[in-house]
């Protein structure tokens, strides 16, 4: 009885070590890269468990500005310490004097560090080239100078920059060829998205230093810098952007009460996006909230501003001479006006006061002869269809606007018919819906003379010794435009906004540059009086270099116009040239 228990007790522990055996077997050997149900690489964490590691970069690509400066992110040569170098003696003077700080601050520091980390912390000393140079060469380890990438809480433009993620099963719908590590982030909006296949990291840069058990640095092992396999990446995305002005527009934005719109200025000559500023802001902590939309790739009621629209259709179809005038005291629907009484006015004074009797005529009469006419001239001046750079690159379709929406005109088309709704949508009312962006490019449209052309946000793509991915060059939107003549009479129209007295941009006449521009004011939601406040023009007038929107949305009566948040723009831009 006694041998068969030790028996039975000899074959359970003879199974208990076979299957500790095949365990150990199963974990060194069969799962060492995909142990558990998480996937675990088995070797590369016994690595971490006794290494020092300090990540430089994710290896993603980068935005810049169009002069080179670095957008969502900012390149510091910063100094490096491991916290190993608490238990070596090593020439801690020497360093402190490079950097002009005493050594109880870098002991202390050092003390008071479980990992690797930048010294200064959310304050990091910003260390010159000679610094930088000084430091290396005393090759002490576990004392670095290095360029540090720190990512900003608040990215300039960010809803056109866009947002990242790292959700599992979005990287395998969208890649699911590549075998992408949980770290790494993919594009969620913004140009992050559009650009999300440039961006894709192929391996993040380090500091790697192997310790022993005691966190000490093993003997004859030196730290090592680990780059991705493709000195070529990580790209860089040079956007449009002037980060300069993107960021004096994004504080007079906020200094106007602006909670809902924002503005969008186009560089004419290029046809470019300079400065883009959408409110409500994105808060980094709710990166899918109201904030993640970018307003000015919404489309929203124009009202007056549409009348540019009608105003193009006019001189084409000789519907206004300059003889003719029209009453201002009555409404759209020939009732009286008790609250805007403007008199008789011809055409160019009725486009100045932005007179509503004188387009709803107009727009009547026009459509009798074409009753396609409103949705045709709001196609030949951009605002239907999408404004931004799109086509093909390595015979792949790139659009480099994210959910940019295409705008409207009609919403059923039988109410074509109906002169009372030719006569709302005339005015930009009713149906009529487009983005900011897309009356910014109207303006650009008429100030080039006609010539209509899509805009970009993104100039080029560079890998990263700077030689070129791709170069976005110009494109034309395509499809029927207005006539030089139409856009030189057009633009007169603007001009005369803001010279006429009684104009609706009078008050940008003394700017330091000549303005044109329109307003609009569009009646979103009569229950709650809620408006959309805005102008839209480009200058200088004679020789036209920007195109800008300043828009309010779902404002109130007694709400500032978008004059002054305009002329705060142009005076910036005036400021920026004089240097």
């Amino acid at each position: 009885m006694k041998k068969k228990r030790m028996r039975l007790l000899a074959i359970f522990l003879t199974t208990c070590m076979l299957i500790l055996i095949g365990r150990l077997v199963y974990i060194q050997l069969v799962s060492t890269e995909s142990f558990s149900k998480h996937d675990i690489n088995l070797l590369e964490a016994s690595v971490d468990q006794r290494s020092q590691i300090l990540k430089i970069d994710d290896g993603r690509g980068k935005f810049y500005d169009r002069n080179g400066e670095p957008l969502a992110h900012e390149e510091i040569p910063t100094l490096v310490l491991f916290p190993f170098l608490k238990k070596m003696t090593w020439p801690i003077d020497e360093i402190a004097s490079i950097i002009g700080r005493s050594e109880s601050e870098l002991k202390r520091a050092i003390e008071q560090a479980d990992e690797p980390f930048v010294f200064g912390g959310d304050e990091p000393i910003e260390l010159t080239a000679s610094q930088s140079k000084a430091i290396n060469q005393l090759k002490i380890p576990g004392v670095f100078a290095v360029n540090e990438k720190l990512y900003h809480n608040q990215t300039p433009a960010a809803q056109l920059i866009g947002t990242t993620n790292i959700s599992d099963a979005e990287k395998k719908k969208r890649y699911p060829d590549m075998n992408l590590s949980p770290e790494t982030k993919i594009g969620n909006t913004g140009l992050q998205r559009t650009f999300d296949e440039f961006l894709l990291s192929s391996g993040e840069s380090k500091l790697v230093f192997h310790v022993d058990a005691s966190g000490g640095p093993m003997f004859g092992v030196d730290v090592k810098y680990v780059e991705p396999a493709n000195p070529l990446y990580p790209v860089k995305v040079v956007t449009t952007i002037d980060k300069e002005i993107q960021e004096k527009a994004e504080k007079l934005v906020d200094e106007r009460g602006i909670k809902k719109g924002g503005i969008v200025l186009i560089d004419i000559k290029k046809s470019e996006i300079v400065a883009m500023v959408s409110r409500p802001a994105l808060n980094v902590k709710d990166p899918n909230g109201a904030g993640a939309v970018n307003m000015m790739l919404t489309q929203k009621t124009p009202g007056s501003v549409f009348k540019t629209v009608t105003a193009a259709a006019a001189i084409d179809h000789k519907a206004a001479s300059p003889s003719r005038t029209f009453n201002c005291n009555l409404t759209i629907d020939g009732r009286t006006d008790k609250q805007r009484e403007l008199g008789m006015l011809n055409f160019e004074s009725s486009f100045a006061q932005s007179c509503n009797r004188t387009f709803a005529e107009l727009s009547q009469e026009i459509a009798e002869k074409d009753p396609d006419f409103l949705e045709s001239y709001a196609k030949k001046l951009g605002l239907i269809g999408e404004t931004g750079w799109q086509g093909d690159v390595y015979h792949t379709r790139v659009t480099q606007l994210y959910h940019e929406q295409t705008g409207k005109v009609w919403h059923d088309a039988d109410l074509k018919k109906d002169p009372k709704m030719i006569a709302k949508t005339a005015i930009g009312q009713q149906d009529v819906q487009t983005t900011p962006l897309a009356i910014a490019n109207m303006m650009a449209t008429i100030a080039r003379g006609g010539k209509k052309e899509q805009v970009k946000a993104v100039s080029k793509v560079e890998f990263n010794n700077s030689t070129t991915v791709v170069d976005f060059k110009n494109q034309d939107m395509g499809g029927e435009t207005i006539s030089p003549y139409t856009a030189m009479k057009m633009q007169q129209l603007l001009r005369k906004v803001v010279t006429e007295d009684k104009g609706t941009g009078a008050s940008l006449r003394d700017l330091p540059v000549e303005v044109a521009g329109k307003s609009g004011t569009a009646q979103t939601n009569m229950e709650k009086g809620e408006l959309n406040k805005w102008f839209a023009g480009y200058f200088p007038y004679k020789n036209p270099q920007y195109a800008l929107v300043a828009v309010n949305f779902e404002t109130k009566e007694n709400s500032t116009s978008m004059t002054p948040l305009f002329s705060d723009i142009v005076k910036v831009l005036y400021s920026k040239d004089q240097d």
